[in-house]
């Protein structure tokens, strides 16, 4: 297959799985791996990492006046009814920082596991399962016919604090599943499925562009160049750089459209198909890593 084609189906594989719970990062690697690409290649290691850059770039467009709400209402919020402390963005942060700190420690850990077939398989079906029950229980409407927390500025520091730590799991075990750690967390905590999906839409900005840039950075300056080659290498030519830009657009444009469709979806139905999914694509990888083939 040309590696123009490729790039354009990898980059339509990582813009459709980035926002929807399923793990863009097992999709795009099993995809790979079905594409017959060396996992342990350096350039497309480096590639899945640029391209889920650009999924993630369509989140400050898709979100702008949301974005320039919460800053113009910053620190009191849109009521007057917040602080410094418990204003959406600090919010943010305090997800964030719950989910890298840990996931920084655990970075050697997180390489080990990023090219195991079994542990993405692993982490699909189980992560299936449990959004299922948490969806099956706190999807409901509740009695009063409102949930605790309907909207992301409603939202408490212990409820962000809380979806920081769930986060971790999709940091160390690929498959698992940012969106899908946070939904699951933010329903159990008492948020709406609306609510709970777009806070995993505005925590993902911070930690996908500070995990993408820090993964660029240990591979434009390793501390060894073994260190380097294991992590991902830079193009080395014309064709390389456009295969890469490629796969960037592409990504790009079809998250956007994906954001909008999710948004809309989750408004009006549940997380269930996507829970069935995830199992049914957890078990194939399963066995398909069990043959060996």
């Amino acid at each position: 297959m040309h590696d123009y084609l490729l790039s354009v189906l990898l980059g339509i594989v990582e813009g459709l799985t980035e926002f929807l719970p399923v793990s863009s990062t097992a999709h795009l690697r099993i995809s790979e791996a079905l594409l017959g690409i060396d996992l342990s290649n350096g350039y497309w290691k480096m590639y899945s990492i640029v391209i889920q850059l650009g999924a993630i770039l369509c989140l400050p467009i898709y979100f702008r006046s949301r974005i320039a709400n919460f800053f113009s209402t910053f620190p009191r919020g849109e009521r007057g009814n917040r602080t410094f402390i418990d204003h959406p963005i600090t919010l943010v942060l305090i997800a964030f920082i719950f989910t890298a700190g840990p996931a920084f420690l655990l970075t050697k850990v997180i390489g080990k596991h990023l090219e195991s077939l079994y542990i993405m398989g692993a982490s699909l079906l189980l992560g299936g399962i449990v959004m299922w029950i948490v969806d099956a229980f706190y999807g409901r409407t509740p009695p009063g016919g409102r949930y605790k927390t309907e909207h992301m500025e409603e939202m408490s520091i212990f409820q962000s604090v809380w979806i920081g730590i769930c986060q971790i799991a999709s940091a160390v075990f690929p498959g698992t599943s940012r969106s899908m750690s946070t939904i699951a967390a933010g329903q159990i905590s008492g948020m709406s499925r609306a609510a709970a999906l777009e806070f995993s839409f505005f925590v993902s900005i911070p930690t996908m562009i500070a995990a993408t840039a820090y993964d660029l950075l240990r591979i434009l300056h390793p501390k060894n160049p073994a260190m380097g080659a294991a992590l991902g290498s830079m193009p080395a030519n014309t064709h390389q750089w456009i295969v890469l830009s490629i796969g960037f657009v592409v990504s790009f444009v079809v998250a956007l459209g994906v954001v909008a469709w999710f948004m809309n979806w989750v408004r009006h139905r549940g997380f269930t198909p996507f829970a069935i999914y995830r199992i049914i694509v957890g078990l194939a990888v399963l066995v398909w890593a069990s043959r060996g083939i």
